[in-house]
């Protein structure tokens, strides 16, 4: 059920299609990348991963760089984070609200991180 709840969060929020990216990732628009190495490629701007638990969702922060989301992040809800992504363990416990917020900011940023 969270995982049908996310794509229509995402789908609604970011006016784009879900696309698959590999056997478990749905990812909504997309940003070529270049790393100083030459290293090139593309990725989505957004997206999820329906795990079990817990669900993770990408493209909401990045490193220190998107500075909004990072904020938004301790009015969430309960969750873990890494690099790049977040953990929740269930929609339920978390504010939708400030999940949709976290959404269109990233997907308007999503292009922030394509140099590096």
């Amino acid at each position: 059920n969270d995982g049908m709840t996310l794509l229509q969060v995402m789908q609604e929020v970011t006016g784009d299609e879900p696309v698959m990216w590999g056997p478990s990732m749905i990812g909504f628009g997309t940003y070529h990348y270049t790393y100083a190495t030459g290293r090139e490629g593309d990725a989505f701007k957004v997206g999820f991963s329906p795990r079990k638990a817990p669900l993770v969702l990408y493209g909401l922060i990045m490193y220190e760089e998107n500075v909004a989301n990072n904020q938004l992040l301790e009015k969430l809800g309960p969750h873990t984070y890494g690099k790049s992504c977040v953990y929740i363990k269930s929609l339920k416990d978390i504010d939708t609200k400030v999940l949709r917020q976290m959404v269109a900011n990233a997907y308007a940023q999503g292009d922030y991180h394509a140099t590096s």
